[in-house]
């Protein structure tokens, strides 16, 4: 009898921990059905109008810009790309994808791009806004910043103090160049300068190019410094002052279609998507990520076209 009680305990155990991976496995595919089922489609224009994007904010990951101007920029409704700016810069690549596919707008699908510059438009977000036709500013947006960092913070002291030796086994010597747990020697020095001088020259060229300037005159300017936007239009950094407005009826008339053109805004991911993502996505428990937090190391070691005041970790 004992026999016959162990064995149905041993079944009911099974088949509680198989529902529980039952009910495990039924929570995620709701998730991602519910992810499906409020991701936003993408409509396409109604109308003849000019499509509405936002730059907000430092620039790590440009996915939604660029998707967005992939899918609409096809649409024939869409005649031209009104992009608003209010960035301190951030990451060179994201940065440099979001010029890219501007340019691309512009060049291959024959739509014109204007970049509306607010409250600040500096080195990375620069960057992305000489891909447009016309820059329009407002007087006193913080604008240029032409050039490229990278931040390091050295915790060697830190970990002494807390009796942390931290060390690694590297296949070269400037595999840990720039490892927070020591000082950069003199040879990795010159080849984090090497890199912020390769990534400058590409930010001039792309400058030039798309302000129509001659290098000599770029160099003089690029050496971090930032413009008012009455100052950027009066060197020939961007062509007019004035406000969101202004710059749709810029774009209005390259287009087109007049003074007041029918602006038509991207959808953007559902509250709940970003929610889900997020969620997946934390580890705001870990102390790891705590500590980059405190010690604001996130960026760190990684080049930026970033205007560090006007950025809030």
């Amino acid at each position: 009898m004992g026999r016959i009680f162990l064995v149905f305990k041993r079944l009911g155990q099974f088949f509680l921990a198989l529902l529980g991976v039952v009910f495990l496995g039924a929570i995620l595919i709701g998730a991602v059905g519910a992810v499906a089922l409020f991701r936003q489609p993408a409509e396409p224009a109604p109308k003849p109008s000019i499509l509405a994007l936002d730059l907000d904010g430092l620039i790590v990951d440009t996915r939604d810009l660029v998707e967005s101007l992939r899918k609409y920029r096809k649409d024939d409704n869409i005649k031209g790309v009104l992009l608003r700016i209010n960035s301190p810069g951030g990451v060179v690549g994201p940065s440099q994808e979001l010029w890219a596919e501007l340019k691309r707008t512009r060049e291959e699908y024959k739509k014109p791009v204007v970049a509306f510059c607010s409250a600040v438009a500096a080195s990375g977000a620069y960057y992305a806004a000489v891909a447009a036709d016309k820059i329009v500013t407002t007087p006193g947006c913080m604008i240029g910043s032409i050039g490229a960092l990278i931040e390091f913070v050295n915790l060697a002291k830190l970990y002494d103090w807390a009796r942390i030796d931290r060390y690694a086994i590297t296949t070269g010597k400037f595999k840990d160049a720039g490892a927070e747990y020591q000082p950069l020697t003199s040879e990795q020095r010159a080849l984090f300068q090497d890199l912020l001088n390769d990534i400058l020259a590409q930010f001039k060229g792309a400058v030039a190019e798309g302000r129509k300037m001659n290098a000599a005159t770029v160099d003089a300017y690029a050496d971090g410094r930032v413009f008012t936007g009455a100052q950027a239009v009066k060197l020939g950094f961007a062509d007019a002052e004035g406000t969101w407005d202004d710059a749709r009826r810029v774009l209005g008339r390259m287009t087109g279609l007049g003074d007041n053109p029918e602006v038509f805004k991207a959808g953007k991911r559902s509250k709940l998507m970003e929610f889900l993502e997020a969620s997946s996505a934390s580890r705001s428990s870990d102390v790891s990520s705590l500590l980059r937090g405190v010690l604001q190391t996130d960026l760190s070691a990684r080049p930026l076209m970033v205007l560090p005041g006007a950025v809030q970790f």
